[in-house]
């Protein structure tokens, strides 16, 4: 790992409960890495704490002056990016960046170009909602019937790929409608492709989770627009 350094791109809205731990945490992951903290319009006193590391060893801020999306904030920090390997990571303590390692291993034994993190290959995970987990299964199946993959997990957070890998893309999405863009074009490009179990602590609307069903219709015409016209 010594000649391998990695980018951690982190978008941020609202997530001041939560960011200094997930930072803290991420930091201490023995890699080489750069952390790339994109604060997406926050409004809540989270883009204070962002600022509070700007300057920082190891670290590169982003600040947009309204909310943009999800996308446009990866987007912003994928630009910035300078490691060999990138990792996305929320804010928001549902995925553990201790288990960089189990990510990292497919690319570094030379396997894959691309890994997803799944929730559904049998780690563990805090048990909740019936209906999001039902609609995963739906966007990841429609997903998989478009691109000929077989992933359990299309809408994970975690993904880590290469250097090449982000370089061959062209990122549009601003919203949500970056999971199933990344996923459409990085099938399109034929790059090899491997899923690994990750653990999952989800949380709940009054915990500040965001994602709805708005953004599940939204999925579904993103997913059908990339297999269009990607």
């Amino acid at each position: 790992m010594a000649t391998v350094k990695l980018s951690i791109i982190i978008p941020v809205y609202n997530e001041q409960n939560t960011l200094r731990t997930l930072l803290a945490r991420v930091e201490a992951v023995d890699y080489e890495k750069e952390i790339v903290l994109v604060d997406d319009g926050s409004t809540d006193g989270t883009r204070e704490i962002v600022q509070d590391y700007q300057g920082q060893d190891g670290y590169t801020v982003l600040i947009h002056a309204k909310n943009l999306g999800k996308g446009a904030a990866l987007r912003s920090g994928l630009a910035e990016a300078k490691g060999d390997i990138i990792i996305i990571q929320d804010a928001d303590l549902e995925y553990d960046p201790r288990e960089y390692g189990n990510l990292l291993e497919p690319i570094l034994d030379g396997r894959a170009d691309v890994v997803y993190g799944s929730r559904f290959l049998g780690g563990p995970h805090r048990v909740m909602f019936f209906w999001h987990y039902l609609g995963n299964m739906v966007l990841t199946t429609l997903s998989n019937m478009t691109t000929n993959l077989n992933l359990t997990d299309m809408e994970t957070c975690y993904k880590a790929f290469t250097r090449k890998v982000l370089d061959s893309l062209t990122l549009k999405c601003n919203r949500f409608g970056f999971e199933p863009e990344f996923t459409s074009k990085v099938a399109r490009k034929n790059f090899r492709i491997y899923e690994v179990p990750i653990s999952y602590s989800g949380r709940d609307y009054t915990e500040g989770k965001k994602i709805g069903w708005k953004d599940g219709i939204a999925a579904i015409w993103f997913i059908i627009r990339f297999r269009l016209f990607n």
